[in-house]
């Protein structure tokens, strides 16, 4: 079988496949820059399957052998499949990182970033800009695949750098022809960033353009309902999960049961998802050592505690904490019982900016059929 199964008569959803790869759960954890690291890899998998995508590691910085993106490269060794996503914009070089992955690393499957609506990306025709250059863009997907081997190569992308320039539909047919294992589409442009609501619509499209490899859908989905409804509204083959998941890791156990056709667990209470923030914690000092592990988790009392009734100054001295045991003694104060404010359920974690107008390199729209790669376009995020 060479694409999913998607939902069938029951309304559940079934397995899907990526390539030789074999999901129970359709879930795909999307990268994001400094979370999606091995310590909350490791706890997203502790509560469902699912595909656990790395952080983006840029593919020069892996080729020239930084310190810091080997590091990033790093798996646990019973983490399967091991999934890398990595950031691109010559079809050499992508062709060698990919092989460096694949050989060296043990990498199961590798994504290619073209949906990154940062500024210092797109000014330098990276990111979202890249699939505007059709000719370019199909190179470095063809060298990948070749690389790859057996190993699936896909594609996450944007709608397109705003309203006037969409290129969703025609990346996605490269993708596919140049021999991409699927497809995924956060369902907002690049000038949107994260406002406004993502256009499921788009999904649907998608999924009616691109008909022998999966198509995956981003975008809204802050509950295992929403997932639900995005694969029964769009007949996407499966969901992409980013910011629905910061500081709410058990919503993998939740889009299990429910794309399973289970009872979805109640929102935890105060002292369950404190629990969980417990042991993130732990997970990082584990992974990063006390110092960088205490650091990285101060961003993440707050996801945790969003909608809960905590005052600004626990909040406040929960982002500033300097150990564990810090830690421990602030949570330890909180009353366990207490439960999320009504609607809470629904409040976005993580980015929120946006619209911003996108910059492109001068001449951009003039070279989609030239091949060369835009010149510094990949240094400019070199380390990861």
């Amino acid at each position: 079988m060479d694409r999913t199964s998607v939902q069938g008569s029951s309304g559940r959803a079934g397995p899907l496949r990526i390539g030789p790869l074999a999901l129970d759960v359709p879930v795909v954890l999307a990268p994001m820059a400094g979370v999606t690291n091995r310590a909350f890899r490791r706890l997203c998998r502790e509560f469902g399957a699912g595909l656990y995508v790395s952080e983006m590691i840029t593919a020069r910085a892996l080729v020239e052998g930084n310190a810091r993106t080997l590091d990033m490269v790093r798996h646990d060794p019973d983490e399967r499949p091991r999934s890398v996503q990595l950031y691109g914009v010559d079809p050499r070089v992508m062709g060698d990182a990919v092989r460096i992955l694949v050989d060296d690393h043990g990498v199961e499957h590798v994504d290619l970033n073209v949906g990154c609506p940062a500024p210092k990306v797109t000014r330098k025709g990276g990111g979202s800009a890249l699939p505007v250059r059709r000719a370019l863009f199909a190179a470095i997907i063809g060298a990948s695949v070749r690389a790859a081997g057996d190993v699936p190569f896909t594609v996450k992308m944007r709608m397109g750098l705003d309203a006037e320039h969409m290129t969703y539909l025609e990346a996605a047919r490269t993708a596919e022809d140049e021999g991409a294992a699927a497809v995924a589409l956060h369902a907002r442009t690049a000038e949107q960033l994260y406002s406004g609501g993502a256009d499921w619509s788009a999904i649907a499209r998608l999924k009616q353009e691109v008909t022998s490899i999966p198509v995956l859908g981003n975008g809204d989905i802050l509950d295992a309902h929403d997932a639900v409804r995005m694969m029964a509204e769009t007949g996407c083959d499966g969901v992409v999960i980013g910011r629905g998941c910061l500081g709410r890791p058990w919503l993998f156990r939740d889009l299990a049961d429910a794309l399973a056709g289970r009872p979805v667990a109640p929102h935890p209470s105060l002292g369950e998802a404190t629990a969980v923030l417990r042991h993130h914690a732990e997970l990082l000092v584990d992974v990063f050592g006390p110092d960088r592990g205490v650091r990285d988790v101060r961003k993440h009392t707050g996801w945790y505690l969003a909608g809960y009734p905590v005052g600004g100054e626990v909040r406040r001295a929960l982002s500033q904490v300097g150990s564990l045991a810090e830690l421990h003694a602030h949570l330890d104060a909180l009353d366990p019982a207490a439960t999320l404010h009504r609607g809470a359920e629904r409040v976005v974690r993580g980015h929120t900016g946006g619209p911003r107008r996108v910059t492109v390199p001068d001449g951009w729209f003039g070279l989609v059929d030239d091949p060369a790669p835009p010149v510094g376009a990949d240094i400019v995020v070199s380390g990861g």
